[in-house]
């Protein structure tokens, strides 16, 4: 008994101890924690405050890309999930639920706004009920729903139906210049932050400059998460992506997209390259190419990733031929009525001879121009070899930029390719076969000869403005890179040039647009395969570089369109000028560029009928053979056109302002050189469709138009307008017959 009790006081002894031994690990925990406010490192009143401090992360916009209008090529926009709710938990008042109530009504709504059938969403919905689903999702049709058909359905007020909310990169043009603009990827770092990323053109290039600084909203909370009456916030304004002007124009670059696909669709060629220029500051109003894709949903890209005009070097072909001109011309050694033998020539001894496109065939002894009309590759290279000397011209290959990029700001441009080391190479870099240079190389050197011998730098970035502060942080001016020739010199080429389009010798003779001097070169560019250039009319790559107007240029267009299929059609021309005319055309009288016609027969010439009244300036004009045309519906004239002493044909319109409101006549049978003289005296905006003559128009004669309001005319030639008029004859007999019967 008395061991027992020894145990029982030597157990409660080691307890004791223990328990005294904790006590005093504690207590000095304690105090050391109170001295130091640390635990494992960490700052316990930090934690504290972290704790029920409460962060929200206020999204910063991505920046937005703009055409040079200020129209909107690219941005960010609210993008809506559609969810239905279907767990039953979710609803506390019966009066108010939180869940799906109604499967069949709640379908049958729905489908009204969302691209699925009632009985595919009612599956949807009556799936997820039966498998106890806490909500359900209803595929691509329930995303990217806009902000407007987002608040049209939270109006039904339907039990369940909520939204997610992201942020999406909105491209509203579609197919869109998209080698240019590239797009984006929405990416997830390990911290399961999302953000976008451009992965392709200019949202690749300028990521950093587009891309936005999200900002923070922090408050003190209590445990729950409930903002405290007096506790503190803390806001961190987020930083938007700064903003991108391009010099592409929205307009042109839809006439050229719908161009490339008409023929896309009608002769399949493997590819197809275009540009649009302003010939007098380098600016790229268009540019666009096949094959392509759609920037919002990727479609296509694996089709091709290069942008051709700037990442893809190849042969120009003749085109390059207007570059061999414009050195001879500033060299003073191209005499144009001076005669050579075409056919073959032998550079030397060693070397092949240089055949003429023609298999070799020539035209005989023909004078320089008429070589440069047929696009004589014998011309060009004893101009480069005899007139000029291989050293000269080869100065000029440089001085023109072709053994370096331009210098773009777009990314991933690549270089040429000049093979100039035997002489047979430098005969054929002359008329551009061997040498390889890129699209928005020739752009460039093309702008020596349209803006008076300066070469203009080519760039597609306007500037970049930062929107948080309206302030422009980089302004692109008109650069000139380069004089390689002369402003005379440049007058010359252009003139030698437009008679590859209206010359009877001419191989441009397809590009001839009404109203407009064209001028330029054709190019047809043989292609490398194995074992030599591939064979076959259609294996080549069809192109023209033309600019207009001729005598005063403002834009400069080139085509290329590279094995088209060529079955019912022979003429590898005729799917490039497809491209050129209507974009060209439409492009200049887009740009309000009056067109140059043939010079009228001088008649009269106009008086000056400014402060008369209407009908007093009428009897003047009609004494002189000239037909006046009243603009407004007042009787005082405040303005004509065209202006005093200026020289018209018998029955020309002189268009005459008055001080009242606009009016618009009927035009019906008009020219559009007549039209245009209505649309600058009224101030008004002008857009044609077709060529001849004016058959609609969509202002009534005799309506009201203010300034700056669009005139839209419909045109034809006279030939469609004489059939259109048959045919109405004949449906008006066969109805007279039907009649009868």
């Amino acid at each position: 008994m008395i061991k027992k009790q020894r145990n029982i006081n030597f157990g409660a002894a080691i307890l004791f101890l223990i328990f005294s031994v904790l006590f005093f690990v504690l207590l000095f925990r304690f105090f050391f924690i109170q001295a130091t406010g640390e635990v494992k490192g960490q700052v316990l009143a930090a934690k504290a405050e972290q704790q029920y401090t409460n962060s929200t992360k206020i999204e910063a916009k991505r920046g937005t890309i703009y055409d040079r209008n200020g129209e909107v090529i690219a941005e960010d926009r609210s993008s809506f999930s559609l969810i239905a709710i279907l767990d039953e938990d979710m609803t506390t008042d019966l009066d108010k639920p939180n869940h799906v109530v109604d499967l069949k009504k709640t379908a049958s709504e729905l489908a009204k706004f969302i691209d699925l059938k009632e009985s595919k969403i009612f599956a949807i919905l009556n799936d997820g009920k039966e498998k106890g689903r806490f909500q359900v999702e209803f595929g691509a049709a329930g995303r990217d729903i806009s902000y407007e058909t987002k608040n049209k359905i939270e109006k039904l007020e339907l039990p369940g139906i909520a939204f997610t909310r992201t942020m999406k990169r909105f491209y509203p043009n579609g197919i869109f210049a998209s080698h240019v603009i590239g797009y984006t990827e929405t990416k997830e770092d390990k911290n399961h932050k999302t953000a976008i990323v451009g992965k392709l053109g200019l949202e690749k290039s300028l990521n950093d400059v587009l891309t936005g600084t999200d900002g923070s909203f922090k408050f003190e909370s209590d445990l729950w998460g409930y903002l405290l009456p007096d506790g503190k916030e803390q806001i961190t304004p987020a930083r938007d992506g700064k903003d991108v002007y391009l010099t592409i124009d929205r307009k042109i670059q839809i006439l050229l997209e719908d161009a490339l696909n008409k023929v896309d669709k009608e002769f399949k060629p493997k590819k197809m390259i275009a540009i649009v220029a302003d010939a007098k500051t380098g600016e790229i109003l268009a540019m666009g190419q096949r094959p392509t894709f759609d920037p919002e949903t990727r479609q296509g890209i694996e089709k091709g990733w290069y942008n051709e005009a700037v990442e893809t070097s190849f042969e120009p072909g003749s085109t390059m031929k207007i570059f061999t001109l414009a050195a001879a011309v500033e060299e003073g050694v191209f005499n144009p009525n001076e005669y050579y033998q075409s056919g073959t020539y032998a550079v030397d001894s060693k070397s092949r001879k240089v055949p003429d496109h023609n298999g070799g065939g020539g035209w005989g002894s023909i004078t320089y121009l008429e070589g440069v009309q047929r696009s004589s590759n014998v011309a060009f290279a004893k101009l480069a070899n005899e007139k000029m000397g291989f050293d000269t011209f080869r100065e000029y290959l440089t001085h023109f930029g072709f053994d370096q990029p331009t210098g773009i700001d777009l990314p991933n441009e690549t270089n040429g390719k000049l093979a100039y080391t035997y002489p047979i190479e430098k005969a054929t870099t002359s008329f551009g076969q061997g040498t390889a240079i890129t699209p928005i190389q020739q752009v460039q050197a093309t702008t020596a000869v349209t803006n008076g011998g300066n070469m203009m730098q080519t760039h597609v970035i306007d500037k970049i403005v930062d929107p948080n502060t309206g302030k422009t942080i980089k302004d692109t001016k008109p650069e000139v890179v380069g004089t390689p020739i002369s402003a005379k010199t440049a007058t010359e080429v252009r003139d030698y040039l437009e008679t590859v389009v209206t010359g009877e010798n001419g191989t441009g003779k397809k590009y001839a647009i009404e109203g407009y001097e064209v001028t330029g070169k054709t190019g047809t560019a043989q292609i490398p395969g194995k074992g030599g250039y591939l064979t076959g009319a259609s294996n080549y790559i069809f192109s023209f570089l033309g600019m207009a107007p001729k005598d005063d240029p403002e834009l400069i267009m080139y085509v290329a369109v590279q094995q088209p299929d060529l079955t019912n059609n022979s003429d590898g021309a005729v799917p490039v000028s497809m491209i050129f005319n209507p974009v060209m055309k439409s492009s200049l009288q887009y740009l309000q560029i009056k067109p140059s016609g043939e010079k009228p027969a001088e008649i009269a010439k106009v008086p000056n009928v400014i402060g008369l009244s209407s009908s007093e300036a009428s009897d003047v004009l009609t004494e002189k053979g000239i037909n006046p045309v009243i603009v407004g519906n007042s009787a005082k004239v405040v303005s004509q056109i065209p202006v005093k002493d200026e020289k018209l044909l018998a029955g020309e319109r002189v268009v005459l302002k008055t001080d009242g409101d606009l009016t618009v006549p009927d035009m019906t049978g008009w020219s559009i050189r007549d039209v245009m003289k209505v649309a600058e005296a009224a101030n008004l905006k002008l857009n044609s469709v077709g060529n001849g003559y004016v058959v609609k128009q969509n202002v009534k004669e005799g309506a009201v138009i203010k300034e700056g309001e669009f005139l839209i005319v419909e045109l034809n030639d006279p030939e469609t307008i004489l059939n259109r008029e048959k045919e109405a004859e004949d449906e008006e007999e066969t109805d007279e017959v039907e009649v009868k019967d």
